[in-house]
Formats: structure tokens, C-alpha cells, sequence
């Protein structure tokens, strides 16, 4: 199997450059950049295609900006994500009463699993 995703259209074996997308609630088609996994409800387009893309009769047409230059991490990315690991890497404040900060339902753990308060009925 080929690393390189091609054009679902029939009978053409070019390289997949954009994704197209049915959002069938708004009439609309939406063709982006390549997704970074194929998607079994979208369809891999190469450029001839891509820039072919019509639309059925009342239906938009929205066409994202396809870049040709391969992706990489802006410094705010990489910034975001240095962020995340440290607060991941924090531990947890535990509260007085045994729940977590983050959820004050929780009354206890046991391995993955957490024991939730009730809610109190709403008079």
C-alpha cells in the first residue's frame, strides 16, 4: 500500500491534494487541505479535480486555501503544546474534602474509575 493518498475520484491514480466535505444540513460542499487522515465520510481530491469541484444546483461551494508547501509548527504551536505538558505534568491539588479542583462531583478514585456526589435536586 502506497503512503501517498490518491484522488478518490474513479479511474484517477494522481496525488491527493485537498479534502472535500458534504455538510448536507447547510447545502454546502467545503474543500479544504489535505485532512491528515483520510476520513471515510470525505473524499481525497487531486488539484485537476479539485479545481473542477462543482457543486449540484442550489448547493455552495466553500473552498478553503489549499497550501502546497508541507506544514510546519509555528512557534505558537509549539509554545501551546510545551504549556500543556507542563500543567499536564503539575499535580493535582487535592481539595479538604477529597474531591478534585476540577470537579467538584467527585468524592473518590479507584484506578481509572471515579465516584461521583449526586446531584442535589433542584427545588
Amino acid at each position: 500500500m502506497s503512503p501517498v493518498r490518491r484522488c478518490s475520484r474513479t479511474a484517477c491514480g494522481r496525488p491527493a491534494v485537498a479534502t472535500l466535505t458534504y455538510v448536507y444540513a447547510d447545502s454546502t460542499a467545503v474543500l479544504g487541505p489535505l485532512a491528515t487522515y483520510a476520513e471515510p465520510h470525505c473524499y481525497d481530491l487531486c488539484a485537476e479535480h479539485s479545481e473542477r469541484l462543482t457543486a449540484p444546483r442550489g448547493w455552495e461551494v466553500v473552498r478553503l486555501t489549499v497550501d502546497s508547501g508541507p506544514i510546519r509548527p509555528s512557534g505558537d504551536d509549539l509554545e501551546a503544546l510545551a504549556n500543556a505538558v507542563r500543567e499536564a505534568a503539575k499535580p493535582p491539588v487535592r481539595r479538604q474534602d477529597g474531591g478534585s479542583p476540577a470537579d467538584p462531583t467527585e468524592v473518590g478514585r479507584r484506578g481509572h474509575l471515579r465516584v461521583l456526589r449526586s446531584p442535589d435536586p433542584q427545588p
